[in-house]
């Protein structure tokens, strides 16, 4: 579990990122946050932003292009890729297991209660689930398994599952770019982070949780209706 903990916190190291791997390293967290059950814990948001501040910075080597705006594109473009095929991974292992999903025990690798909460989710807000659930920790990553366990239809998940990688991955991927240089966010980046994924999540939080308290006012009133 250390090993693990020190892992997650090198990935909030810009430079450590660029030395092991780099773009490569980033595809394949992002994917496996986005597809893979065990990635829940993957901190996907953070390195998006620090991912914009890596391609602003690197002005030795610029990979792969030396125009940064090209590289940029280039990255974000392949990122937005990985996003796209780790929910298209989460929607298979949905559809062909979700049976034994939702009947198998928890481990440190899978907690049913994570599959749960992002089905109670995705049956408050239908398909534009998968689009929201790209901005909120956990949930991204098992959204797209309820979508398979409910066999939502694939030609909607698709475009729900595409359009929420393109505003997930270029909305913050480009935010990081912008402000990668400020040397106020160098200096204060774990509180700038926590501010970032504050605002990123606090829109869909409050529309979750006032959407709950309208609903249970609604049933306690017929109930009332009901008794009068």
């Amino acid at each position: 579990m250390q090993t693990l903990l020190e892992f997650v916190n090198h990935l909030m190291n810009p430079d450590w990122i660029m030395a092991n791997g780099g773009l490569f390293l980033v595809l394949f967290i992002i994917f496996a946050e986005t597809g893979l059950l065990f990635g829940f814990f993957l901190p996907g948001d953070t390195l998006l932003f620090i991912t914009g501040m890596m391609i602003a910075g690197v002005k030795d080597n610029p990979y792969p292009f030396d125009s940064g705006p090209m590289n940029l594109v280039f990255w974000i473009t392949l990122i937005i890729i990985a996003a796209i095929l780790g929910n298209f991974t989460g929607y298979w292992l949905g559809r062909k297991s979700g049976g034994y999903l939702l009947s198998r025990k928890d481990s440190w690798i899978f907690k049913k209660k994570h599959l749960t909460t992002a089905r109670e989710f995705y049956e408050k807000k239908g398909g534009i689930a998968i689009i929201l659930a790209r901005f909120l920790p956990i949930l991204r990553t098992f959204a797209p398994v309820v979508g398979g366990v409910v066999k939502m239809d694939f030609k909607k998940f698709t475009l729900y599952n595409i359009t929420g990688a393109i505003l997930w991955v270029s909305g913050i991927v480009t935010i990081g770019y912008l402000l990668g240089e400020n040397v106020w966010v160098q200096e204060s980046l774990e509180y700038f982070i926590i501010g970032l994924i504050l605002i990123t999540t606090a829109p869909v939080l409050m529309k979750m949780f006032l959407g709950k308290k309208k609903t249970n006012k609604i049933s306690i009133a017929k109930k009332m209706g009901k008794v009068l």
